[in-house]
Formats: structure tokens, C-alpha cells, sequence
């Protein structure tokens, strides 16, 4: 869809509606066909078999029994709501299932933003923030839950800010999502940390004698969100399992999610912030000191971890919303609008026109196309290797936790980084990558490893080699696999071991 289109259906129609459907469709469509490249994480692996557990046994999970190293101890699952869809999906389609239902999430998340946005300023500005929102995004875009809860993040903020803009509190009715947010991940507490920021924009500028009650009424939503996000099946403790993750220290720079921004090459998330800066310098761009607040919060977690880039992208535009509303004011309708078809029948008709066309694309599409999960993230051959020797206990890469999962193999680790916590995982990460190679032989010691399963291009399989009493007995473009050796595992001649690591 053309900026001119958009501005032809936006502002020349009352039927302003079908711009936020248009750009949902096309988000949609784009996604799908680019569906392969969304299943690269094998995350997706372990919460489709979550999900699959959880329609199974008709609960949720309390205490991990994925692997052999953590059995038994305490683990929740903060998105066991998205899990169960993608479950549930896959059970019906195959990997076409949790392609479709993440192409609806970022479909679903493209127009709500267009239509937070129409609002203030026109179409044509509005798609064009949305393009860039998705394109800042598009590196975290995958099978994996936060899609599912992207839309309910723009929705929540999108109201929160538009109560802002009235001067008015929010409505108890949007409590819901919140709810709704806690189940499908643990994102939520973002919902509850922007509450502050937002309620004092909205009192600020209300009339002096109301801004006591005003900021009373935020309280007791923000009170009532807190409680609505405790809605879960695991109630309070969902606030707990959802902040487990940022007490992980040292590990969160060594997973490449919640690894900070590297500007060592240009990237457009970089060219946003320059676009951003620029423009307020030559725009004279002035703004309150909660829109600042929320500004720089949002940048400083985008810079933190580049998994946050995508609440920059979708958020920032909704904080700027009102002030470039009022830098470039919207046209006047059309007078002769008004004798037109009612909009609400044109919205209606346009969005069965606009679902049917995506069922069909959707249809046509499958019927010629297999989506399949990346190859480097699937180990088949050296698993069934494995599988075949009747090996025990497998001292696994971190992006095979995930695979070895879906096949029912306890792992040594996977991507729930929160249930084997900080230092068991930073020694792992040292001691495969080369950091700490003298590591190595300890865990593989420590816990009774039987074969390891690394990654071809990685540390790991070369310090093996070195390694007494290990073999290297299958290896390919993907992974390299090692048993014990007959006799006693020991280290190779010259390596050394630290006192910590001998005890």
C-alpha cells in the first residue's frame, strides 16, 4: 500500500479504519512469506514441548523436568499461555502453525500502532513510523512468545498515552490486558514500570485543583494492574519468575539477546537514534519531562539489551505521538464526505475483504511452500548418533538444549537461562568458548557426562581433542560429538587446572 493510498483512505475517507487493516495485511503477508526466518531460535523447540505438557496434563509446570542437571528444582513458566497456542498450532499444522500465528502477532501489533498513531498525526506518517518499527524489529522477530504479547505491549502503552494526552485516568476496563499481557510473558513488568512515568504526564499538565484526585486515580489503577497481572496460574509468583531473569549479572552479556547494542557496525537501530536526534535539533522538538523520561528509559534499555529495541521502536513513536501531532496538524475531512457510504460499513466490508484475501494468500501459499526450521540450530544426524549409542547424559551447546528437548532427551542446559542460574551457565559459556578451557574437563567430570554435543566452529570440540580420555567420534557442518574414551577422562599434558576447580 502507497503513502498516497493511505492518505487517499485516511484523510479523504471517513472510513479511516481500513489504513490500520491495510498495514496489519501487509505486515502479515510479509511475514509469512519470509515464515523460514522466523524459526532460527530453537527456544521455540523447548516452549512448543511446554505447551504441548500443559494441553496434556491440564496444568503448568512447577519444577523443571527437561534436564538432568536441574531436575526436580523450582521452575514456572512466565508465557505458558503463548506456549499452548504455539502448541496447539504446531499440533495442527507443523511449523507452518507458529509461523502464521507470529505473522498474526506482528500483524495484529503493526495495526494497533497505525491506529494509536492515526490519532494524532496522518496515515502517511503513521505507516511510515510502522515500517520503521518493523525494521528496527525484524532481527527479534521469531516463534517465540514476546511476539504473541508485542500487540497487547503497543495496545496498553497506546492507551496509557492517549488517557495522557486527555489529562484523564485510565479506564479499569483495560485492566484485562494486563492480565492477558502476564500470561502470554513475562514482558508485563514493562507494562507496570510505564505506569508511573505516564500518570505524571497526564498530571502535569491537568488543572492544579484536579492533579491530587487525577494522581490518585493512577495509583489505584497502577494498583489495580499490579493485581490483574498476578492473574495467572501461578498468582504471585508470576511477578517473581518474570524478574528472575534480570538478576542473571554477568550472564546477560554473554546470551546475544540481552547482550548491549553494538554500534561496531552501522545498524538501522543506530540510524534511528541519529534520525531521532537530528530531528530534534532541527525541528526544535520540545517536550515534557515525563515524555523525556520515558524517551531516555526506553533508549537506555534498548542500549542495555538488544532484545528491548523493538519496545524503542513501537513505543517512542507512541510518546511522540501528540507533540508531532501539534508540529504538523492534520487536514481537515472533506466536506463532501459526509453524504458517503457510513464508514463503519465500508470498515466492515473492507476488513472481511482484507481477511478472506489473507486466508487465501495464506492457503496458496502452504500449498506449494514447507516451512522448516533452521539447520544449524537442528542437529539430526549426530542425535540420532547419540540416540543410537544409548548415551545417558549429554554435555550440550546452549542453542541444542531446544532440540534435544523436542526429542525427550534430558539436557545439560537450554534456554532457560533463570532456572540453572548465573554462575553455572557463565562457567558453561567460559569453558566451550575457549575463556576457561581448563573448566572443561571439570563439569564434564563433575557431572558424569557420557558424549558431548558442541557446535562444529566452536572452542569446545577442539579442546576436547586435547582432552585424555575423550573421542572424537562424528562431526559435520553443524555439531561434533564426543564419547569417553576407555579408562579415566583426564587432562591433556600442560593444561592446567585452578585449585577452585579441583575441589
Amino acid at each position: 500500500m502507497s503513502l498516497s493510498l493511505a492518505n487517499s483512505i485516511a484523510v479523504q475517507s471517513r472510513a479511516r479504519a481500513l489504513v490500520p487493516l491495510c498495514v496489519g495485511a501487509g505486515a502479515y503477508l510479509f511475514f509469512l512469506y519470509l515464515g523460514d526466518t522466523l524459526l532460527q531460535d530453537s527456544d521455540s523447540f523447548w516452549q512448543i514441548k511446554i505447551g504441548r505438557w500443559i494441553l496434556d496434563h491440564g496444568a503448568v509446570p512447577y519444577t523443571d523436568f527437561y534436564s538432568f542437571t536441574r531436575t526436580g528444582e523450582a521452575w514456572i513458566s512466565t508465557s505458558w499461555l503463548s506456549q499452548v497456542l504455539f502448541a496447539f498450532s504446531f499440533a495442527h499444522w507443523g511449523w507452518a502453525g507458529p509461523v502464521i500465528i507470529t505473522a498474526v502477532g506482528v500483524a495484529l501489533t503493526a495495526a494497533i500502532f497505525v491506529h494509536f498513531l492515526d490519532a494524532q498525526i496522518e496515515a502517511p506518517r503513521a505507516v511510515l513510523f510502522a515500517m520503521l518499527a518493523l525494521l528496527l524489529s525484524m532481527h527479534h522477530v521469531l516463534a517465540r512468545p514476546h511476539i504473541l504479547a508485542l500487540p497487547v505491549m503497543v495496545g496498553w502503552v497506546g492507551l496509557l498515552m492517549a488517557a495522557a494526552d486527555r489529562k484523564s485516568a485510565p479506564s479499569w476496563t483495560w485492566l484485562p490486558l494486563m492480565a492477558l499481557w502476564a500470561n502470554l510473558h513475562g514482558g508485563f513488568v514493562l507494562g507496570l514500570a510505564l505506569i508511573g512515568p505516564i500518570s505524571l504526564e497526564a498530571v502535569e499538565h491537568a488543572e492544579k485543583g484536579r492533579r491530587l484526585a487525577l494522581f490518585m486515580r493512577w495509583v489505584l489503577f497502577g494498583i489495580g494492574a499490579l493485581i490483574a497481572s498476578c492473574c495467572t496460574p501461578y498468582g504471585w509468583r508470576t511477578l517473581q519468575g518474570a524478574t528472575n531473569i534480570l538478576s542473571l549479572g554477568e550472564l546477560l552479556s554473554l546470551i546475544f539477546e540481552w547482550m548491549p547494542a553494538n554500534f561496531a557496525t552501522f545498524t538501522s537501530f543506530e540510524g534511528a537514534l541519529l534520525g531521532l536526534i537530528a530531528f530534534g535539533y532541527y525541528r526544535g522538538l520540545v517536550l515534557s519531562a515525563p515524555r523525556i523520561f520515558l524517551i531516555l528509559f526506553l533508549t537506555w534499555s534498548a542500549l542495555t539489551h538488544v532484545r528491548s529495541i523493538e519496545a524503542f521502536a513501537f513505543l517512542v513513536p507512541l510518546v511522540l505521538a501528540k507533540p508531532l501531532g501539534r508540529m504538523f496538524p492534520r487536514r481537515a475531512p472533506d466536506a463532501a464526505d459526509a453524504d458517503r457510504w457510513p464508514a463503519r460499513h465500508v470498515t466492515a466490508l473492507g476488513a472481511l475483504m482484507i481477511v478472506a484475501a489473507g486466508w487465501t494468500s495464506t492457503s496458496l501459499y502452504l500449498g506449494h511452500h514447507r516451512f522448516t526450521f533452521t539447520m544449524t540450530q537442528t542437529p539430526v544426524a549426530a542425535v540420532d548418533l547419540l540416540e543410537q549409542r544409548k548415551v545417558r547424559r549429554i554435555f550440550n551447546a546452549y542453542q541444542f538444549g531446544g532440540y534435544l528437548i523436542s526429542r525427550d532427551i534430558p539436557v545439560f542446559v537450554d534456554g532457560r537461562a533463570e532456572l540453572y542460574g548465573e554462575k553455572f551457565v557463565v562457567d558453561f559459556f567460559k569453558a566451550t568458548e575457549g575463556k576457561k578451557p581448563e573448566l572443561l574437563p571439570r563439569l564434564l567430570d563433575e557431572y558424569r557426562i557420557d558424549a558431548t554435543l558442541l557446535v562444529a566452529d566452536a572452542p569446545g570440540p577442539q579442546i576436547l581433542d586435547q582432552i585424555k580420555g575423550w573421542k572424537r567420534i562424528y562431526a559435520d557442518d553443524i555439531a561434533v560429538v564426543h564419547v569417553r574414551d576407555d579408562g579415566q577422562a583426564g587432562v591433556a599434558p600442560g593444561a592446567e587446572i585452578p585449585k577452585d576447580a579441583r575441589k
